[in-house]
């Protein structure tokens, strides 16, 4: 009896619904985010070796005219290795009694590598065609094949700018002549013209004022001319000279000590191809 007295007492004093006590959150210190550090071994960009070696010299012939027409191509540095570039392109014509290889004897394309690896000029290629027919019935129609038939065979196998912007022309004493002739009859194709020792053409001289008379004022050339003082053709280049300045043509003339031979034209030809590489590194 004791026993169940005291039992039912302990139920009397016992709440019938008994709480729970609510836990304690527990606060969760977050782990630091872990910043993976950077790599060690991040490759850098390897010069592209091209970059100090020379460009290169290749001959072709286009069997497609009559006679075939044979020229020489200078492509730049990299010209293989940055195959989405463009370039500009210089036309350069050789002298009388002499074949497509004289720019290149007489240093041009040494100039042209050494300007353009140091930088100092824009890479551009260079084309010497060949007018060793000059005396035969076929030498008349040098011209025609060239603007014809060479220019756009060159802007269709070789990656070049195919504007008059980025094409210039210029040659030296016969082929002065031509880019004389060529420069301000097809002014659509070029837009540069250089002129070294001067032989004019035939009676191209009298046609001059009709040629600079058909070219739209912004679209008249920039012109480079020089001559030696002791030069056979120096009192025609002066004739020439003049009549650019009585119709206010803008152009740089330069009358050096020398005579029409290959001594005069190397101990300047690099002050033509830089003059001639300026023109396309104008912004």
């Amino acid at each position: 009896m004791l026993l169940l007295s005291l039992l039912a007492g302990l139920s009397a004093c016992s709440p019938s619904n008994q709480l729970l006590p609510t836990p304690i959150p527990r606060t969760l210190t977050p782990s630091p985010t872990q910043t993976p550090a950077p790599p060690t071994d991040i490759p850098t960009p390897t010069p592209l070796t091209c970059l100090s070696q020379p460009g290169r010299v290749e001959e072709g012939l286009l069997d497609s005219t009559t006679p075939p027409q044979g020229y020489f191509i200078y492509l730049p540095p990299c010209y293989d290795s940055k195959t989405e570039e463009r370039y500009p392109v210089l036309y350069l014509l050789h002298g009388q009694t002499y074949t497509a290889d004289q720019w290149v004897r007489l240093g041009a394309v040494e100039v042209a590598d050494k300007l353009i690896l140091s930088g100092e000029a824009q890479p551009f290629i260079i084309v010497l065609p060949d007018d060793r027919y000059w005396n035969l019935p076929p030498g008349a129609g040098f011209g025609q094949r060239l603007v014809e038939n060479l220019i756009p065979y060159i802007d269709s196998t070789y990656r070049t700018l195919a504007d008059r912007n980025h094409r210039a022309i210029g040659g030296m004493s016969r082929g002065a002549g031509w880019a004389f002739r060529l420069g301000f009859t097809r002014w659509d194709l070029f837009s540069v013209i250089g002129l070294h020792s001067l032989a004019v053409l035939q009676r191209d001289q009298a046609k001059l004022t009709n040629w600079i008379a058909d070219i739209p004022t912004d679209s008249r050339p920039t012109i480079f001319m020089d001559i030696g003082d002791n030069d056979q053709e120096l009192i025609m280049a002066k004739t020439i000279e003049a009549q650019f300045n009585t119709y206010g043509l803008s152009h740089e003339w330069h009358m050096y000590s020398g005579a029409h031979t290959e001594t005069y034209w190397s101990a300047h030809v690099e002050e033509y191809i830089r003059w001639y590489a300026g023109q396309w590194n104008i912004p």
